[in-house]
């Protein structure tokens, strides 16, 4: 078994990989941690998989760059895909992305969020309504990826006749930053670009007219900018706004429907684990935690080194392209006892499905909230749901989810 491990860990290289780890990569993310745990890469990036080594990284933003500028022009070129890419809060070091995160999380506060609870609620509520009429459902289309959608269209204001398109760019767009790109999903990705800031511009234009209120509405916040006394008035540009709606959509909805449908076929695959939280509702919070760690929406993270730096004994020179495996590091014994099993009462849980530090995810006490609403009513709505065929998962490995899970009632 050793000898098998350690051919997974030699062989593995992420621009070329199998089904099998499409399937399941945790048992090559074990084999990497134990015998490459910073492992060279043939495209010569470094390939992390520790949670400490992932921390470090992570909190010295120093020498760990989220400045995709370098990383992403050989990649998408002159294209609308890399001026998304690099525009968008995630991607970008301080002070842009310090500025740009200010204006989010102000519209993001705890007030602001549990200000949503009661409509978050009603639409989780109707969606149920729908699947139980039907008996019959899809996990994903009908519950799981509804919710972000409608969350996040509503913190925008999109128009509710608007939303039809939203899933399909957003699918469209993070598709194109796996690591290997096919020329389809490269021109997938630069039309949705293109179709959502045509979008956007109407939208912005419109809301420019007639701005909402900033306390709840995101779009007239990152508009008006910081000119009410707490900052200098500062605004974004029209390009770092129209990105960042874009990331916003994006951001919010992948993960989020990827967390529930995770979640609620996790539970599926440990039944005493699902009868234990249908028994004990107050467990939802520490429960949510642990579908995060235990299958992270989000796999993959990037970084490029700034400066040189040593890690693990191993010296990277500036330029260096690293790979954050939080997959990999959310499963690390040396931080999670039993870490291979799921346990919806595991505390603590220092999971990195947000990541930590700087770039610490802005919304993660909504997806939190959207997590904890839709897997508790649906689990006390329909405790003995099952599967009613084989799920479908994403194909990807940088955003785990599924693209289809047939269910039943029970």
């Amino acid at each position: 078994m050793s000898l098998d491990t350690r051919e997974l860990a030699d062989t593995f290289d992420l621009e070329k990989l199998t089904p099998e780890f499409y399937a399941d990569p945790y048992p090559t993310y074990r084999a990497l941690r134990e015998h490459q745990p910073i492992k060279r890469l043939p495209n010569g990036s470094w390939f992390l998989t520790r949670y400490d080594d992932l921390v470090t990284a992570y909190k010295n933003t120093k020498v760990f760059s989220s400045d995709k500028k370098k990383e992403f022009a050989p990649k998408y070129g002159a294209s609308l895909l890399y001026e998304h890419h690099t525009t968008s809060l995630v991607f970008n070091d301080p002070p842009a992305h310090t500025r740009v995160r200010r204006l989010i999380m102000g519209a993001l506060s705890p007030r602001a969020i549990a200000g949503m609870e009661p409509d978050l609620i009603a639409l989780v509520d109707r969606l149920l309504d729908a699947v139980a009429a039907k008996g019959r459902f899809d996990l994903i289309d009908d519950f799981a990826s509804a919710i972000p959608i409608e969350v996040i269209g509503n913190l925008l204001d999109v128009p509710q006749d608007e939303r039809g398109p939203l899933r399909d760019w957003s699918l469209a767009i993070l598709g194109a930053l796996e690591p290997v790109v096919s020329p389809e999903a490269f021109a997938r990705g630069n039309k949705a670009v293109q179709d959502f800031l045509a979008y956007l511009e109407g939208l912005v234009a419109r809301r420019r007219a007639r701005p909402g209120n900033p306390e709840r509405d995101v779009l007239t916040r990152l508009i008006q900018g910081e000119n009410n006394g707490e900052e200098d008035g500062e605004r974004l540009t029209e390009k770092e706004l129209l990105h960042n709606c874009i990331f916003l959509l994006n951001a919010g909805h992948e993960t989020t429907t990827n967390l529930i449908g995770n979640g609620l076929v996790a539970l599926l695959g440990h039944p005493l684990e699902k009868q234990r939280l249908i028994g004990d509702p107050t467990l939802i919070k520490t429960a949510v935690e642990e579908m995060l760690r235990y299958e992270s929406s989000n796999q993959l993270g990037n970084r490029m080194t700034v400066e040189p730096f040593e890690l693990g004994g191993i010296a990277m020179p500036s330029g260096t392209p690293v790979t954050l495996c939080i997959g990999a590091a959310n499963r690390d014994p040396a931080q999670f006892a039993d870490p291979e099993r799921l346990d919806v009462g595991r505390t603590p849980n220092r999971h990195l499905a947000f990541g930590t530090g700087a770039h610490q995810c802005a919304g993660m006490a909504l997806a939190r909230l959207e997590g904890a609403i839709a897997i508790s009513r649906f689990l006390a709505r329909l405790p003995n749901y099952a599967l009613g065929g084989e799920p479908v998962r994403g194909g990807r490995v940088r955003f785990r989810g599924f693209l289809s899970v047939p269910c039943r009632i029970g």
